[in-house]
């Protein structure tokens, strides 16, 4: 599948900054740079040793293009694990394209998404899940996820596999060594050690398949919607949660008529906030569309923040009772679903209305969004729904979903073995289950795989890497 030539590509983000960096990888990438680069010193680049920087310019026949700085990574030491050359130029569009283009006229060819990283694959620089990983570190946006995916691209995740699925070959292989001897009725494979990590490979699965409810969210980020009747400070409470005036505050009710979305960290992991519009009967055909759109958004978050006007209770706007029936709505149409009940704007209201809230509401919680207070205690409470005790533990987290269905096939395969065993299958039969129980862990690691499935993953990569 890999191409032998020289590919070529912006490694930094497109258009103009203090510095860019143009990346070159193949058999002839020194050779090609060699030839349109002229040192200060006068060497030559394909002299010089591996892992080393060069000052000088890049030329186009007669006319410099730009002072740059060339580093050099000699195959098999190089990411790709091919010839390497990264040049360092200045950040102007003008001087990019013009030396992605001089390159191309010697003989490159523009990179495809990913292509780098695909031939560090092939070239068995990374094995596949490390290799996805290095798509999951540039798209992490917090702690938690830039923790995972890290300790995924070296090699945490895949060593875990490699190992399950090295004990499960060398049984296999016994097994299959029966098969050649099934007319001496000998068995190679002791049974009773085959149950055992047969029963410890089970464990370890189940626990990867079950980090990934974690996983997931931990990369994904977490949808909390905002909801409640109109009026009663969700935008307020956004914008104090955000930190700036992202939603547009009024006393004007229905102002929100759309949802408004951002994400913030909290604890390491990221939270994407959802101000809904307030729902309330109306006749206004644009407030109704977006009314329409906070039940969608509900039906899309995994928490719901309920909240109401701790001030409308007193001034008898609405009631105690009324806000409880609203609660129960919310809890008996989305019983799944954590539910934080919020009273705002309690700087309005006395401490004797206060406690009366908390005795009539049960697991109330007290902010004033104008004034942010109860702010940093609501945001404790949302990070406690995560259960980030792996993290800390430097336990495996599953995040990718192409893992976790080859983790759940494996399981199902590795259950038949299991099985097999206690009903005193034959080696033929076993044979044929534990065959499919390695292809499994193959397609995670990489040592099975088709072009299809690589093109699948490597298209969603960047150009450049």
């Amino acid at each position: 599948m890999i191409n032998q030539d020289t590919i070529v590509a912006l490694a930094t983000p497109s258009g103009a900054g203090a510095i860019a960096v143009i990346r070159l990888s193949g058999k002839e990438a020194i050779s090609i740079a060699e030839k349109q680069f002229k040192s200060v010193s006068g060497k030559l680049l394909s002299k010089q040793s591996t892992h080393t920087i060069h000052l000088g310019h890049i030329v186009d026949r007669d006319k410099t293009l730009d002072e740059v700085l060339v580093s050099i990574f000699k195959d098999p030491n190089s990411y790709t694990g091919e010839n390497v050359v990264e040049i360092s130029c200045h950040g102007s569009n003008y001087i990019q394209q013009e030396i992605i283009q001089l390159f191309l006229r010697q003989g490159c060819r523009m990179a495809t998404a990913g292509e780098f990283t695909l031939r560090a694959f092939l070239n068995g620089k990374l094995d596949l899940s490390q290799a996805e990983a290095v798509a999951d570190l540039i798209a992490s946006d917090n702690e938690a996820s830039h923790q995972i995916a890290m300790k995924q691209m070296r090699g945490g995740f895949s060593s875990e596999i490699a190992k399950l699925r090295e004990e499960l070959l060398n049984f296999a292989s016994l097994i299959e060594l029966e098969l050649d001897f099934a007319e001496e009725d000998v068995e190679f494979a002791d049974r009773t050690q085959f149950k055992e990590l047969i029963e410890r490979i089970m464990t370890v699965l189940k626990r990867l398949i079950d980090s990934f409810a974690v996983g997931n969210v931990i990369k994904n980020g977490i949808p909390v919607a905002i909801v409640g009747e109109p009026n009663v400070g969700k935008s307020t409470l956004l914008n104090a949660l955000l930190n700036e005036e992202r939603a547009i505050v009024s006393d004007i009710a229905g102002t929100t008529r759309d949802t408004i979305e951002d994400e913030i960290s909290i604890g390491g992991v990221g939270f994407r906030f959802i101000d809904t519009a307030g729902i309330r009967e109306t006749k206004d055909v644009v407030e109704s569309i977006g009314i329409k759109k906070t039940f969608e958004k509900i039906d899309q978050a995994q928490v719901v923040v309920y909240l109401f006007d701790a001030e409308s209770i007193f001034s008898h706007k609405t009631s105690v009772e009324a806000i409880a029936v609203e609660i129960e709505k919310i809890k008996n149409k989305y019983p799944q679903k954590p539910l934080v009940v919020i009273a705002n704007k309690i700087d309005t209201i006395s401490e004797k209305e206060l406690n009366e809230l908390i005795s009539n509401i049960p697991d109330i919680k007290l902010i004033s969004a104008k004034t942010k207070k109860g702010v940093e205690d609501l945001k404790i409470t949302l990070s406690n729904f995560v259960n980030t005790g792996a993290l800390r533990n430097d336990e495996t987290i599953v995040t990718n979903t192409r893992h976790y269905d080859s983790l759940l096939k494996a399981l199902e395969e590795v259950s038949k073995v299991k099985d097999g065993l206690e009903t005193g299958l034959s080696g033929d039969l076993l044979a044929i289950d534990i065959r499919q129980a390695l292809f499994h862990f193959g397609q995670i690691t990489g040592e099975v795989t088709n072009d299809d499935l690589l093109g699948n993953i490597f298209a969603n990569f960047c150009i450049g890497k």
